[in-house]
């Protein structure tokens, strides 16, 4: 299983928006794709506003090339997200689950 890591910030003002942006709009459309496994969403308060990381899991690369292309780090911003976010990471970390709950 790969896990996709990434992370983007928004103002505080716009941050409970994107969070249901991230909850009833993409990661439903995410988990419908073949080969997703599920996601996690973190939230923190910091200091220059809100920090979102998400951990998106898949059962292989091919599955993460199936919803961010073949550039699997490049990151996914939907216009939505790009209108919620202030800055977000340009590229997704992967990493190989070798533990798991």
């Amino acid at each position: 299983m790969i896990g996709r890591l990434w992370s983007g910030r928004t103002q505080p003002a716009n941050a409970d928006g994107y969070e249901a942006f991230l909850r009833d709009d993409l990661l439903p459309q995410v988990a419908a794709l073949e080969g997703s496994r599920g996601a996690y969403v973190m939230r923190r308060d910091t200091p220059d506003g809100v920090e979102f990381v998400t951990l998106t899991l898949f059962e292989s690369l091919a599955a993460v090339q199936r919803f961010a292309g073949e550039d699997a780090e490049v990151a996914v911003i939907e216009p939505r997200a790009e209108e919620l976010l202030d800055s977000y990471d340009p590229r997704a970390r992967h990493f190989e689950v070798v533990v798991e709950p």
